[in-house]
């Protein structure tokens, strides 16, 4: 299997067609179409289900597409490192987690990098933490950043200094929006958002108080950004991490959990992991302003 076919394969899957994968590849349909069919036969089995106007995967070909995925993104990143000038600083870092205001610590180590080596990219991907550890494991990004994660024992870490606090977003017409702080009784019955991460952990069952069974989750989100949506259109109270959604002069409002909840961030690196000189870089950089905010 050869990485010029998965090129051509992805083509296909994306377009949706083989003649509209052919024009986008500026290849005639027969000779894509032999190269598919020479796919499947290596593979085992047919890759798409054929219709009369689009072609669908299989389940063998979602598979392949998600593999293949990988594999070129990981081919890139590992051409982007080694061809790299030796007598310069250049190259890329990837970075993957969780939104977080601990993020601002990253950010501030990859700026002054940057700023000292102007070749060096940044690639940062959002995510829960099984997408983030399955990336990093599989090594198609430099470092992940998890929100209370227990056993880091995989793993190196580097503990960030800021904590972030759980509350509620709110609709400014809400009474809730008047409140300094939300206890546990001020949302028993109400309708809730939350996202698929804290609910998996327990933590709001663990606030509450309240049997899972109990609680009405109406909605779950992966970026707090469609949570805040949510609550404006009155959906719900969106819980979240204070600081990621900016709700001056919007419609709604953040009011913290009291008792208070705080998660804290790490940033995870492999154990023997071999770095490029940017990804040292900026560890060297991140552990020097983790030690300046201490």
């Amino acid at each position: 299997m050869e990485l010029r076919e998965l090129k051509y394969f992805l083509a296909v899957a994306q377009e949706g067609s083989i003649s509209a994968a052919a024009e986008y590849l500026y290849m005639t349909q027969p000779s894509l179409s032999r190269q598919m069919q020479n796919l499947e036969k290596e593979v085992g089995g047919p890759l798409f289900e054929r219709g009369s106007r689009r072609i669908n995967l299989t389940e063998r070909g979602l598979l392949l597409k998600k593999r293949a995925e990988e594999m070129l993104e990981l081919y890139e990143k590992t051409v982007s490192e080694v061809s790299a000038p030796v007598a310069e600083v250049s190259g890329e870092v990837f970075i993957g987690g969780g939104e977080s205001p601990a993020l601002k610590s990253v950010i501030r180590a990859a700026m002054n990098v940057k700023n000292n080596h102007e070749k060096v990219k940044f690639h940062f991907f959002s995510g829960d933490a099984s997408s983030v550890l399955e990336k990093l494991d599989k090594g198609l990004i430099d470092f992940g950043i998890l929100l209370d994660m227990h056993d880091l024992s995989q793993y190196n870490s580097l503990r960030l200094s800021h904590r972030d606090r759980w509350g509620v977003l709110v609709k400014n017409d809400d009474p809730l929006a008047q409140k300094s702080s939300i206890s546990p009784d001020d949302l028993r019955g109400k309708t809730l958002i939350t996202s698929d991460q804290a609910l998996a952990k327990g933590m709001l069952v663990n606030w509450l108080g309240t049997p899972a069974n109990e609680i009405n989750v109406v909605a779950t989100y992966n970026l707090l950004y469609v949570g805040s949506q949510l609550t404006r259109e009155g959906f719900g109270y969106a819980l979240g991490l204070d600081g990621i959604i900016n709700t001056e002069g919007t419609d709604i409002t953040f009011v913290p959990l009291d008792p208070p909840v705080y998660n804290h961030a790490d940033v995870i690196w492999k154990k023997f992991a071999v770095f490029s000189k940017p990804a040292q870089l900026f560890l060297k950089e991140l552990k020097s302003v983790c030690d300046q905010e201490n």
